[in-house]
């Protein structure tokens, strides 16, 4: 069940209230009996399983915007050949002009 918040600018209470979906919000204070209003809250959650990160980031950054040392199985994108430094390179290859 959700929990609710309001307030209640008489008595100056934010009150938190377990309420279903379905039950009609708070009109009235449980402390002084003024005039409640619904607050707006930040809502809570967690990610959970593989693939999901808290931060919205996969692994650690090294400062430069690639992934440092990710975690969970991914895997770094392979080094084009033109950029392998072996001599392999390809003029029609996109990474050979970069």
């Amino acid at each position: 069940m959700p929990i609710y918040e309001y307030e209640c600018p008489a008595c100056d209470k934010i009150i938190e209230v377990q309420q279903r979906m379905s039950d009609d919000p708070l009109r009235t204070c449980p402390d002084c009996a003024g005039a409640v209003k619904k607050l707006v809250s930040a809502s809570s959650f967690q990610l959970k399983g593989g693939g999901w990160y808290a931060d919205g980031y996969s692994g650690p950054s090294n400062g430069n915007g690639k992934n440092g040392g990710s975690s969970g199985g991914e895997k770094s994108p392979a080094t084009p050949p033109c950029q392998s430094g072996k001599g392999d390179s390809c003029a029609s290859c996109p990474a050979a002009t970069a």
